[in-house]
């Protein structure tokens, strides 16, 4: 492949991943504004509306977005993609970040993997290679030093951060793995299939929970929200679909470690989270042992945050 067009692929990925990154800054942001702004209330506007906005950007590439309608089953995995998979990755990870930090969150659902490797042993018989072993137990050993700071007998987080956290992890692994085939076969652009389980998604978090809450009428909020939807959701999630055309999947999983990168240094540097030193070697070990098992991968890589 042109040398050039496999740069402009890295770039993309690694924008999309660290903006996902910086999405976690944002509604960390916004939960320190209000008690009102809630992890379920951000979920679901930035579901509906980034479904929507991403529906019409496809139609306007040429794409047919509602040509899913034609086919049930398609409309029922892309529906289970939505409600199974995008739920808890969105829901489950800014639970997290208003339980927690942007930091912990995203490193605590970088280890999503590793439940994916769990999935294919127990459903589909696939025992995982020996480095797959080994790259999970250094990450739960990572997860467990930041978790305690490194002093055994005491959590350093609350339960329900690690709770959280790790329900958005294994939102990874369903946002992956539901619509595997109908992205491997190609019979539904990616776009769409991330469009509509968007606003899946949304809707039904929606008809879940209606009541709204009472929202501060002030520009820090809509400024937030917008940064939010442009920057966490629209831009990376396109840049994602379109450097899969100059990238192999491997070399995208990769990249992926510029997502807890950029929400670490950007806790540190705006919300003045202090790091121990233990902090440092756990997301050290779940990054690098993510990193060791994408080097051949095991799956097809979908996009997900």
């Amino acid at each position: 492949m042109n040398s050039n067009k496999k740069a402009l692929g890295l770039a993309m990925v690694i924008t999309a991943t660290t903006f996902w990154g910086i999405s976690g800054l944002f509604a960390k942001a916004l939960f320190n504004i209000s008690p009102a702004i809630t992890s379920l209330w951000l979920t679901q506007w930035r579901l509906i509306f980034g479904g929507v906005i991403m529906i019409i950007i496809s139609k306007l590439m040429g794409n047919h977005p509602f040509a899913i309608f034609h086919n049930l089953h398609d409309t029922w995995v892309i529906f289970a993609y939505g409600v199974i998979g995008l739920v808890p990755v969105q829901f489950a990870y800014f639970m997290a970040v208003q339980e927690g930090n942007a930091s912990i969150a995203t490193i605590l659902q970088f280890v999503g993997p590793f439940f994916i490797i769990a999935y294919l042993a127990v459903f589909r018989h696939e025992p995982p290679r020996r480095i797959e072993i080994i790259c999970a137990i250094i990450a739960f050993l990572g997860v467990f030093i930041i978790a305690t700071h490194g002093r055994f007998n005491h959590l350093a987080v609350t339960p329900a951060v690690l709770f959280w956290g790790f329900i958005s992890a294994v939102g990874v692994a369903t946002n992956t793995l539901i619509p595997q085939k109908m992205l491997q076969t190609g019979r539904v652009p990616s776009l769409d299939v991330t469009a509509w389980g968007l606003l899946f998604a949304g809707i039904v978090l929606l008809a879940i929970h209606p009541q709204q809450p009472s929202i501060p009428n002030v520009p820090s909020v809509w400024i937030d929200c917008a940064s939010i939807l442009i920057i966490g959701t629209i831009i990376p999630f396109y840049l994602a679909n379109t450097s899969l055309k100059y990238i192999d999947a491997t070399t995208f999983s990769l990249m992926d470690a510029f997502e807890p990168l950029s929400a670490t240094i950007g806790s540190v540097l705006i919300f003045h989270l202090y790091l121990t030193g233990a902090d440092i070697l756990g997301s050290i070990l779940v990054i690098v042992a993510v990193c060791a098992i994408n080097i051949r991968p095991y799956y097809k890589k979908s996009t997900n945050n």
